[in-house]
C-alpha cells in the first residue's frame, strides 16, 4: 500500500476468469451477458444447475454454467475446483446470490431468518474463503459482493434482510482492508430497488430509486476499472452515510413518510409475490438455502 492509497495490479477483463454466484437469473445473468461481451470468460453458478446452463448457453462459447449452492462450502469448494481444472484461475468473484424474504419480523419463521443469513452473509463468506487463497497466491484479483442500500438503510418489514446487507457491507470493508497489501480488492455494489424477481410484488418507484439490473450490471463491471471500496446504484445515493450522520431522526422520518418507506409491511401484492415467496419457504423447510 503506498502513502496516499493502493495501486492494484490492473485486470484486462479480456480473457479474464469470471465466477459469479446466483447468475442464473436477475443481476447475476445481467452481469455474465455484459461482461462476456468484454472478452471475459464467465462461469455462472446457480442453485438451480439447468438455469446457469441455460444462461451459459444463451451468452455463448465464452461462458460455461455449474451447480452452486451458496449456502454450501463444500459447493463452492467443488464450483471453485472445477473452474480452476478447465481454466487454470479465477481472475474475478462476483457474491451475487442473495433472497429477500418481506414482511413482519415477529412473523417471520426462524427458518426463513436463517435461509437469508445463510445465503446473504454464509455465501459470499464461503465465496471468498474459496476463491482468495488463489488470488493471493497470484497476488491479483479482485472480489465483488452484491449488498444493497439496505446494507445502510434499515427498512420496516425487512429487518433479517437489513441484518444481512449490513454485514454483507461490514465483510466487504473489513476483507478490503485485509487483502489491500496482497494485490486483490474487495468492493461491495449496493443497490437501492432492482426490478427482478426479489422484488416481485413490491409497489416500486413513489420516492423510491429504482434501476434495471442492466444498470447494476454495468456498475459491477465498472469496478474492475475503479476498485473503489463501495458503489452505490443509483450514484447520488453514495451521501446517505453523510445525511444519516448529520440530519436528525425526526426529518428522516418524514422523508421516510414521504417515500413510504412501510410499504414492505402493508403494500406488498401477495399474488404477484406468491411463487417468489414458496420458492423461500421450501427451500427453507427442505434446507435449501439459495433460491433466486
Amino acid at each position: 500500500m503506498s502513502l496516499f492509497g493502493t495501486t492494484y495490479p490492473p485486470i484486462d477483463l479480456d480473457g479474464a476468469v469470471v465466477v459469479i454466484s446466483g447468475g442464473g437469473r436477475g443481476i447475476g445473468r445481467a452481469t455474465a451477458e455484459l461482461i462476456a461481451t468484454r472478452g471475459a470468460l464467465v462461469c455462472v453458478g446457480d442453485l438451480d444447475e439447468e438455469t446457469a446452463v441455460d444462461t451459459a448457453a444463451s451468452i455463448g462459447a465464452r461462458a460455461r454454467g455449474y451447480a452452486l449452492d451458496v449456502t454450501s462450502r463444500e459447493s463452492w469448494d467443488v464450483f471453485v475446483s472445477t473452474v480452476i481444472g478447465e481454466f487454470g484461475h479465477i481472475d474475478i468473484l462476483v457474491n451475487n446470490a442473495g433472497v429477500m424474504p418481506l414482511g413482519g419480523f415477529l412473523d417471520e419463521s426462524d427458518a426463513t431468518s436463517r435461509v437469508t443469513l445463510d445465503v446473504n452473509v454464509w455465501g459470499p463468506i464461503h465465496g471468498m474463503r474459496a476463491v482468495l487463497p488463489g488470488m493471493v497466491d497470484r497476488r491479483r484479483g479482485h472480489v465483488v459482493n452484491i449488498a444493497s442500500m439496505a446494507g445502510k438503510l434499515p427498512v420496516p418489514g425487512m429487518a433479517v434482510y437489513n441484518a444481512s446487507k449490513f454485514g454483507a457491507v461490514g465483510l466487504s470493508a473489513s476483507a478490503r482492508v485485509e487483502f489491500a497489501d496482497l494485490g486483490v480488492s474487495v468492493s461491495a455494489v449496493l443497490p437501492s430497488a432492482v426490478r427482478t424477481g426479489l422484488s416481485s410484488g413490491v409497489p416500486l418507484g413513489k420516492g423510491m430509486p429504482t434501476v434495471e439490473p442492466e444498470v447494476v450490471a454495468r456498475a459491477v463491471v465498472d469496478t474492475v476499472a475503479h476498485r473503489r471500496a463501495e458503489t452505490t446504484v443509483p450514484r447520488y445515493l453514495a451521501g446517505w452515510d453523510l445525511v444519516d450522520a448529520v440530519v436528525p431522526e425526526w426529518m428522516i422520518n418524514i422523508g421516510r413518510r414521504v417515500v413510504d418507506d412501510r410499504r414492505a409491511l402493508t403494500s406488498v401484492d401477495p399474488n404477484g409475490r406468491a411463487d417468489y415467496e414458496k420458492r423461500v419457504a421450501r427451500q427453507a423447510e427442505n434446507g435449501v438455502r439459495n433460491p433466486k
